[in-house]
């Protein structure tokens, strides 16, 4: 049995071995998204918290209003970091998976969506960790987004070249 921290390694270190691991089972690999996810939200939690102190506010009643309710804003902001990052994860992986099948198509591959899901979803690791160092060096926009997309785009061609060929008639 494969462990999650080895997955981590290898989609790190080791693109080639993505394609291999496109027969995971597919529990595995969303357990692999959800400890992804954790990282990300544990990671926006933090920031949440430092910015909540920081903020100012111009009128006196709404500021004392914000330090009573405050404790209340600690689970609701958990839970939308939790339910937005897993919509926005689990949306990247599947929008990654679809170019995934046409770099498959396009090379004469064998492969179906779910084998390159599994895969889309190890290489989306560079790509979410390089977010979160991102977004700490507060370099956000365009160019961090497609520096994310370009290399999750290259590991899944580098893994689409382990995939079998399709035989010729």
């Amino acid at each position: 049995m494969v462990k999650h921290s080895q997955l981590f390694i290898d989609s790190l270190l080791h693109p080639k071995k993505l394609a291999a691991y496109r027969l995971l089972s597919i529990g595995k690999t969303i357990q692999y998204v959800f400890l992804l996810i954790a990282l990300v939200t544990i990671f926006s939690f933090i920031q949440f918290l430092t910015g909540v102190s920081t903020i100012s506010y111009s009128i006196e009643g709404l500021t004392e209003y914000i330090e009573d309710i405050q404790w209340l804003l600690y689970p609701f902001a958990i839970l939308f970091l939790i339910l937005t990052t897993t919509v926005l994860l689990f949306g990247r992986i599947s929008i990654y998976a679809f170019v995934g099948v046409v770099i498959l198509k396009v090379t004469n591959r064998r492969g179906e969506y779910r084998h390159m899901w599994r895969t889309a979803a190890l290489a989306n690791t560079w790509s979410t960790l390089l977010s979160i160092i991102f977004t700490t060096l507060q370099f956000t926009g365009t160019i961090p987004t497609l520096i994310g997309i370009v290399i999750t785009i290259i590991l899944l061609f580098i893994a689409s070249t382990k995939y079998p060929k399709i035989p010729k008639k």
